[in-house]
């Protein structure tokens, strides 16, 4: 018989999509980035991907090993998270260097809480923070493109966002300055973002609230909003880092929420901080609080308010 009769407890939802075929989507989408950050960087950037995710793949399949936990390193969780962290690095970063932030990322807040579904923050954003924190002087020394395009190569456009005008939006886009893999190019990332809402992998409600904030902010605050949006991590982070289904809410209330507050704590960072960047800091908040945030969005259990209702009559 093709219609078999299962016998489960509610909700009765099935799904077509694993977390394989999600995860597999997600490493798709950043296909672009990574191509255009050896384009700009050269063969350094593939270096760095490929240490950090074969490292983030090793560390989950020893740890799992080790403590006789079933190995998901097919569901490629473990991919996207050493993807994810390569393109918070430089393309010069040592590359012992990364595979201590693929260790951080991947132990200790991954697998240590209980493996994928179970880790309170996204684990390639602790990752960077700790290597931020760390060997500060190493994540931000950036390289100058492989191409020698001479545009906004000895900082990254935030460090000089002053300086900026309209004729530099088109470098903000096809990435030609310095920065760590994911900050460059700003046109693959929205491709890959814009692939990902398509296919209904991630509901567009939390990047496109964070980038409207991040907008809104940046014009009240006397900022450019264009360079705002196009530089720094603000684009990776909107679209595939603070979309993770274990650390962001899952009501569209809660979103709405979550993507106003990234806005807003990162636009704080940028324009009062001591750091050009906020969108690391921002996203590590809201995973945070995200508990918080599902408990008071939650949707009231059908019939509830009936009675209450009722009950006051």
């Amino acid at each position: 018989m093709d219609n078999k009769l299962i016998v489960t407890a509610a909700p009765h939802i099935t799904s077509a999509d694993s977390t394989q075929k999600i995860m597999g989507k997600v490493c798709l989408a950043l296909v672009p980035t990574l191509i255009a950050s050896i384009f700009i960087f050269g063969v350094g950037s593939l270096v760095v991907t490929a240490v950090t995710v074969a490292a983030c793949v090793f560390f989950e399949w020893a740890y799992c090993k080790l403590m006789g936990r079933e190995i998901p390193i097919a569901d490629f969780s473990a991919v996207v998270t050493g993807l994810l962290l390569a393109f918070n690095m430089p393309a010069t970063l040592p590359w012992w260097m990364a595979i201590v932030g693929a260790f951080i990322a991947i132990v200790i807040i991954k697998q240590l809480f209980g493996g994928l579904g179970y880790n309170f923050a996204n684990p390639a954003i602790v990752g960077r923070i700790a290597l931020a924190v760390g060997y500060g002087g190493a994540m931000s020394a950036f390289p100058m493109p492989a191409n020698q395009v001479d545009a906004l190569t000895s900082a990254t456009p935030l460090a000089v966002a002053g300086e900026l005008g309209a004729g530099d939006y088109v470098t903000l886009l096809l990435g030609q300055h310095g920065g760590v893999l994911g900050e460059t190019c700003a046109i693959t990332i929205l491709i890959g973002g814009i692939y990902l809402i398509a296919t209904k992998v991630i509901s567009p409600m939390i990047p496109v609230t964070y980038l409207a904030t991040v907008a809104v902010l940046s014009v009240c605050f006397g900022m450019d909003p264009v360079v705002q949006l196009l530089s720094g991590g603000l684009m990776l982070g909107a679209f595939f880092m603070a979309t993770d289904y274990v650390t962001s809410p899952t009501t569209d209330k809660g979103k709405l929420v979550a993507g106003i507050f990234l806005g807003v704590v990162t636009m704080l960072i940028r324009r009062f901080g001591n750091m050009n960047e906020g969108v690391s800091f921002a996203i590590l908040l809201m995973n945070l609080i995200t508990p918080y945030i599902e408990v008071n969005t939650r949707q009231a259990k059908l019939g509830i308010a009936k009675k209450k209702e009722a009950a006051a009559k």
